[in-house]
């Protein structure tokens, strides 16, 4: 008669044959979704619970780590960033993040995950802001701003995103009314910036792009 310690080999044996035999049908089942293109991926059907439950996951972790080594720069609450960020803010971010007193545009409707309208706050810190900013976020239509723009131009906008929800309509129109220049001379006078060969500068009147408010020349 066997005794138990020659059944427990075979039991161990028979737990991980078990364990193989699912994995092996979870990698054959999660290959056949993938290459049947089973996931609807279109923009105008939700992620499950699930995917984006993991999604947010991931990227609330991401940025929250890669945001660490971030410091602000002492002049960050000097006041004279505002309307500077206001005028950034107008030209870059309203098409998608809204304002105070702006309607929502075609291109926010359409966006998904939507993006967050930030004239009601978020629980991002400065560093956080600045991170996303800078970088973006994949898998969302946050582009890396930082490839077209320099961190004191990136810090300017933070600190406007700051106080925006602390401003009625009237007074998001006055803060761009107010900005000492508008985007395209900003961008012109960064360190090493460079206007390309036969580019003219803007006609008066005109803005780069956005659908916010136009602000007086």
């Amino acid at each position: 008669m066997a005794s138990q310690s020659e059944f427990r080999p075979r039991r161990q044996l028979s737990i991980a044959a078990l364990v193989l035999v699912i994995i092996l049908l979870f990698v054959v089942a999660s290959a056949i979704f993938i290459y049947t293109g089973g996931y609807n991926v279109g923009a105008d059907v939700p992620h499950t619970k699930l995917v984006f439950g993991i999604l947010e996951e991931i990227r609330d972790k991401s940025v929250e780590s890669h945001a660490r080594n971030v410091t602000a720069p002492s002049n960050f609450n000097d006041p004279r960033r505002i309307p500077a960020g206001a005028e950034l803010y107008n030209e870059m971010c309203t098409g998608c993040h809204l304002g105070p007193g702006i309607e929502r545009s075609e291109l926010s409707q359409g966006i998904y995950p939507s993006a967050p309208e930030l004239a009601s706050g978020d629980d991002l810190s400065p560093a956080e802001q600045f991170w996303v900013i800078k970088h973006g976020l994949k898998f969302t239509a946050m582009p890396a701003w930082g490839k077209t723009h320099d961190d004191e131009l990136i810090w300017d906008l933070v600190a406007f995103i700051r106080q925006m929800p602390k401003m009625s309509a009237a007074q998001y129109k006055a803060a761009v009314a107010s900005a000492p220049e508008r985007h395209e001379q900003m961008m012109e006078q960064m360190p090493g910036a460079k206007n390309e060969a036969g580019s003219k500068p803007p006609a008066p009147g005109t803005k780069a792009g956005g659908t916010g408010v136009s602000r007086p020349n």
